[in-house]
């Protein structure tokens, strides 16, 4: 039985007004009222695609051991690199092993769709070793646009084997069709759409209908036969009329999140599955639609594993833990769309040495410290020679992934000179649980959150940003937490 074993979520903590945007660009393009309403979820100025799609990607591993790991597969549409793989950077984050399989998936919203459809292909194949797939982006409409409005940004994961499977795959067909209704150019930072009728009528209502119907003839299927369809689509006329054109109950429909979290790319129908795994029962047919230049229908049938699964409201909560961003502005910011004046400390040429970076990379890109074999001492970042003054062991040492678990605050400042867009800048002292320290950055947070003492748990984000060469670097930042986060 091959199929998925778990899944995942990671939506920002940031939430922007949609009434915010119209409140700031209304008088350019007053039209965009009548898409005013709920709110987007924005990534944070630490964040892009490759932290979204690790994030979940660790959401998504809660219980499970990240070695037999077998592959690791990243979805997007706004990959931060062109020619250095971003996958190996996830898989890096994540603490897999070195012969583990990456690959990225590119060019179409339906990505996800496809990295999914590849690791059950690989899974098959391979035996049943286990193959995570995490799909993110972080689009960008114009100021004023219809894009800016509906975009949001998110990340969803799901695991893929052929062990404790909570949802078998059943089969699939595809669609693949150079119909152009978004594109986006090697050289551009923003989508470019063409007329919505377009987009609704000879894109959304005529693939989406044609791939269910397909699927269910090769399978001798009704749409009725499904507890849940899954499908992307930002318009909710053209919603109304799958449900119409499909002839099942509304509740079937899968909800599309466009009013708390926005049109996320290729996340989409992987965050959507979530949301539908952690309702389903077993038994639930479940049938799930990549869109983008054609579309992925693929049929998964809930199993009993389900109800063994710890803390199925895995998007759920990351849906819960949100802050409204208090500006439109910030956002323009943090996206590079305005200038903004960081201070001379900001234009200081802080190029990355690449084989220092190399030499660390477990520790920059894993978090991954050392503990002495004879003392159990342990620290951060590894060392040769245990630190313990009574000890001094050599190369006696075991890697310890201390992103697994949580440290406390040991001291913390408030930096209003240091260059940020997002400031005052909190850095401190935080001590990992079982022995060690580390200067980190805090991220998601206020200043009154910062409590010597308090907990706090790891995220994986850009450290700083390379502008010259345009490089954004990455290591890990601490965020205050009230509880232990499962």
């Amino acid at each position: 039985m091959i199929g998925i074993c778990a899944y995942g979520g990671y939506v920002p903590r940031h939430r922007l007004n949609r009434m915010a945007i119209f409140g700031a660009m209304g008088w350019m393009n007053p039209v965009l009222i009548v898409h005013a309403t709920g709110e987007k979820a924005v990534a944070n100025f630490d964040e892009d695609s490759i932290t979204l799609a690790t994030a979940a990607g660790i959401n998504c591993m809660e219980g499970f051991e990240r070695e037999r790991l077998d592959g690791v597969y990243f979805a997007s549409t706004t990959a931060p690199f062109r020619e250095r793989q971003n996958s190996v950077i996830m898989a890096g984050a994540l603490c897999a092993r070195e012969d583990v399989r990456t690959a990225d998936f590119a060019g179409s919203l339906r990505s996800g769709t496809s990295a999914l459809l590849s690791a059950i292909e690989a899974v098959g194949f391979n035996g049943g070793g286990p193959v995570l797939v995490s799909a993110a982006d972080c689009r960008l409409g114009k100021s004023a646009s219809v894009q800016e409005m509906y975009f949001g940004d998110a990340g969803a994961s799901v695991l893929v084997g052929s062990e404790n499977v909570i949802a078998e795959f059943k089969g699939s067909c595809s669609l693949a069709e150079d119909f152009v209704d978004h594109v986006r150019g090697s050289n551009s930072r923003f989508d470019r759409q063409w007329e919505e009728r377009w987009i609704r009528d000879l894109g959304y209502n005529k693939f989406i209908p044609e791939a269910v119907q397909r699927l269910c003839q090769k399978f001798e299927m009704t749409p009725q036969d499904f507890e849940k369809i899954v499908y992307p689509c930002y318009m909710p006329s053209a919603r109304r009329q799958i449900v119409k054109m499909l002839e099942i109950d509304p509740a079937v429909e899968q909800d599309g999140l466009q009013t708390v979290v926005g049109d996320t790319g290729s996340a989409q129908p992987l965050l959507m599955l979530g949301m539908a795994l952690e309702e389903a029962e077993p038994g639930d047919k479940l049938l799930v639609i990549g869109y983008g230049n054609g579309c992925d229908a693929l049929y998964f049938e809930v199993t009993e594993e389900i109800k063994k699964l710890k803390h199925r409201k895995r998007v759920s909560r990351s849906l819960a833990a949100r802050q409204e961003l208090d500006n439109y502005q910030k956002m323009l910011v943090w996206r590079d769309m305005i200038p903004a004046d960081i201070g001379a400390r900001g234009e200081e040429d802080l190029m990355m040495r690449w084989s220092l970076e190399w030499r660390h990379h477990n520790a920059v890109l894993g978090l991954q410290g050392s503990k002495c074999e004879v003392c159990g001492e342990q620290q951060f970042p590894p060392q040769l020679i245990c630190a313990n003054s009574e000890c001094g062991a050599i190369d006696q040492r075991t890697p310890v992934n201390l992103s697994l678990g949580g440290g406390k605050i040991f001291t913390y400042t408030s930096d209003l000179l240091a260059a940020s867009v997002n400031p005052p800048s909190f850095y401190g002292s935080i001590e990992f649980d079982g022995g060690g320290r580390a200067m980190m950055d805090f991220t998601d947070c206020t200043q009154e959150e910062l409590v010597v003492g308090k907990r706090v748990k790891f995220t994986f984000r850009i450290q700083r940003y390379d502008s010259r060469r345009d490089l954004p670097i990455y290591f890990w930042k601490a965020i205050p937490i009230e509880e232990e986060v499962f």
